[in-house]
């Protein structure tokens, strides 16, 4: 390519240092410009990484520099990533736009539509689609070792790790664990599985525990401005089952707050074989008629790499050269489905139909 690709951030905050990070190890790309609403954070950010066009709005920036620019990278409240994503579509721009796609699945169209009106590319930060374990698992499935894979779990759990901020205010997030940690797992099953359709959902969503403020130990992680004293409007605990065209499902378990272990289980079970993620990648199979557990070596993967830096790697590819996108708004509007479903399934305590 001739030129790097200069890209303006949407956002200054945890997730876009995040993703700053990860541009410096991408030689094409060139932060650009930054934006956001908070003074301190953009001020700090901005500083941060050497970015002297820095802007308190998305509109500021794209009024200033948008034709200067070739994409836009959307780290901003859920509530506001398609509002973000589609003015920066309209301006002619690319867009990456972390997960979830949007607030909920009409907005997610909206998005869609706009990348489609404008000829640009919009993609989702599914990161665990470029995570090692999900390329090894990828691999082995394409290569035929486990078959048709007929159910998985997919597991997200957090002992004690509702982080407060806008992560825990419904209206800014759209919901706790399901919407945060959920789609994670959600896509990189679904992904695995040959991204099949969704039918169904049924699903229980609740508010347990709460934020367990009175404990003696303190959250894993919180976002920078959160605080003890930020209230919690979004649920703790959410579990689905959720059924697909081709008649395989998913069961789903994630949550802020549980009185059990911290885990992420990981696992798909098809017709040859099953495959364990949950601690670098194990295959469940046959040999010789006996039931054998295979731990695959990947300590010295030759396609390893940081699934962050690939993420906006292959982001910046896709928008220099044209490469096919990996993680594409249609996967975003299915995820959002999904997610709506949930929430609609544990509200009324039925089952969901997807259309």
């Amino acid at each position: 390519m001739s030129k790097k690709v200069k890209i303006g951030l949407i956002g200054a905050g945890n997730i876009a240092n995040t993703h700053l990070d990860s541009y410096r190890h991408v030689p094409d790309a060139e932060i650009y410009a930054i934006c956001d609403i908070n003074a301190d954070r953009l001020k700090e950010t901005a500083d941060k990484y050497g970015i002297e066009r820095r802007f308190d709005s998305v509109d500021a920036m794209l009024a200033a520099v948008g034709n200067e620019l070739d994409a836009a990278d959307v780290c901003v409240w859920n509530c506001n990533h398609a509002s973000c994503a589609i003015k920066a579509l309209d301006a002619g721009l690319n867009v990456l736009c972390e997960k979830p796609m949007a607030y909920n699945t009409e907005q997610a169209i909206q998005m869609k539509e706009a990348a489609e009106r404008n000829g640009k590319l919009l993609m989702i930060g599914f990161v665990l689609r470029f995570a090692d374990g999900t390329k090894i698992a990828k691999d082995f499935v394409d290569n035929g070792y486990v078959g048709d894979i007929y159910y998985a779990r997919a597991q997200y759990i957090r002992r004690h790790g509702a982080p407060g901020g806008w992560f825990c205010d419904k209206e800014k997030s759209g919901g706790g664990p399901v919407i945060d940690l959920g789609v994670h797992v959600i896509d990189q099953t679904r992904f695995l599985m040959g991204k099949p359709m969704p039918v169904s959902v049924f699903a229980t969503v609740q508010t347990k525990l709460g934020k367990r403020d009175d404990l003696k130990t303190d959250v894993g992680w919180k976002p920078k401005d959160a605080k003890d004293s930020d209230p919690c409007t979004t649920e703790d605990f959410g579990s689905a089952l959720i059924r697909f065209d081709n008649g395989a499902t998913v069961l789903l378990e994630t949550t802020y707050s549980l009185n059990g272990p911290d885990e992420g289980r990981k696992q798909l079970f098809g017709t040859k074989g099953g495959l364990d993620l949950t601690d670098g990648v194990k295959l469940y199979t046959e040999c010789n008629k006996f039931l054998a557990d295979v731990n695959i070596h990947t300590a010295n993967y030759k396609n390893s790499g940081d699934m962050f830096v690939e993420e906006m790697a292959h982001f910046v590819d896709c928008v220099a050269n044209g490469t096919e996108c990996r993680a594409t708004a249609e996967d975003g509007i299915i995820v959002m489905k999904i997610l709506d479903a949930i929430y609609e399934s544990g509200r009324t305590g039925h089952e969901v139909i997807i259309k």
